[in-house]
């Protein structure tokens, strides 16, 4: 069994206001003509296909033009689940007809115990899921109650999860899980540049991959770089596009897909790239160099996006310049403009040292001191504390 593994398009995603729809459907154009060429006998999706619960209409009629492209023009079996960005509920609408073309998407939890098989393969489909849906299954399942009480973390839930999916698993096949989750090679490991909302996964919950090793192979999502893949058989696609900065800045990390060739010999894969077509640039010079010719006429100008930090910046000699108009008549489209101005660089380098060391609400009150020069008022210090109470409340 060959499949395409690919993960987190997002589609209707934008980026500072500026659509990428146009990308996410080149990319999608070299998924299908990768998975054509490979003679692919399925493609996984691995969460995250919207970049919101409640996708724009555009967003909805790309990815239903995907989706019919592959599945019934081609006739390529799909295997999708949710992620966390998706509505989970709204998704699976159309669920149980869309398996007569051997389209099968899972988004509910209760979904995963069933895998897809054929006589030489078992296929789980993991979606997304929080701690209160797991309880929520296994209350209905009659699971004694003490046990059920105590699911509070994504930990304490896939324990049990996984075990019941064990479960199922066929003698001589071979097992596959498709998920989407925050998965490092152990506890002490931090994942970089991990989702589409932090530079670290940080606060959001973490699994390890030794809960996944009697699976022959995984293929998840939620990490949009393959880098942070714990290891070879537990693998991150990574997203076909870039979303933000902070992926443009991974130099040659190269955007993809992953060809999994099973067979009773073993599981291989086999990257293949994905060629952006508007690709995002990121400049990091000084005013000076960002004007030159001679520096501008060596890049993709008109052609690419770009997202420009003007380095060793003084506003003050700048006042009656429009810094983006004349930045957007040289390089063409800019989707991020930022400064590093010469008088808050210290500031800023001593907040970025110190805030491991800080309580939260210290933090706010050091870089709002970075910013405007002042400290917080008592008034704004008791606004800051009683925020923090009450998120503390809702964790």
């Amino acid at each position: 069994m060959k499949l395409l593994h690919t993960a987190d398009w997002h589609i209707g995603r934008t980026l500072n206001g500026f659509s990428l729809l146009d990308e996410q459907e080149h990319a999608f154009d070299q998924i299908l003509q990768i998975a054509k060429e490979e003679k692919v006998d399925g493609i996984v999706i691995a969460g995250d296909i919207y970049d919101r619960a409640i996708p724009g209409v555009d967003a909805v009629s790309a990815l239903n033009e995907m989706f019919r492209r592959i599945n019934l023009e081609n006739q390529i079996p799909i295997y999708a689940i949710s992620g966390n960005h998706d509505g989970a509920k709204r998704l699976n609408y159309g669920r149980d007809w869309m398996e007569f073309s051997n389209f099968h998407l899972n988004t509910l939890l209760e979904e995963a115990f069933v895998p897809v098989e054929n006589d030489d393969v078992q296929i789980f489909m993991l979606p997304f899921f929080d701690p209160m849906d797991a309880r929520v299954y296994y209350n209905k399942q009659g699971l004694d109650e003490e046990i059920v009480k105590n699911i509070h973390t994504i930990n304490d839930a896939m324990n049990l999860v996984l075990t019941d999916i064990e479960k199922k698993f066929s003698p001589n096949k071979k097992h596959i899980l498709i998920s989407h989750f925050a998965v490092t090679p152990s506890k002490d490991d931090e994942l970089e540049l991990t989702s589409e909302t932090t530079s670290k996964v940080g606060g959001l919950a973490t699994l390890t991959a030794n809960r996944f090793e009697k699976f022959d192979y995984v293929m998840l999502g939620h990490i949009h770089t393959r880098f942070a893949s714990p290891n070879d058989k537990i693998r991150y696609s990574g997203s076909p596009v870039k979303f933000n900065v902070k992926e443009a800045r991974l130099k040659n990390q190269g955007k993809g897909v992953d060809i999994v060739d099973i067979t009773d010999d073993g599981i291989t894969r086999t990257f293949k790239k994905i060629e952006p077509n508007t690709d995002l640039i990121v400049l990091e010079e000084t005013w000076e160099t960002l004007l030159d010719p001679e520096f501008y006429k060596n890049q993709p100008v008109d052609k690419d996006w770009f997202a420009i930090t003007i380095t060793e910046f003084d506003r003050t000699q700048h006042t009656q310049t429009n810094i983006r108009a004349q930045l957007q008549n040289i390089y063409g489209t800019v989707v991020e403009l930022d400064y590093q101005n010469i008088q808050n660089d210290q500031s800023n380098l001593t907040l970025a040292k110190n805030s491991k060391d800080l309580s939260p609400e210290d933090t706010v009150d050091q870089f709002y001191k970075s910013i405007t020069d002042k400290d917080l008022s008592e008034s704004q210090k008791n606004i800051v504390e009683n925020i923090f109470v009450e998120l503390g409340k809702e964790k």
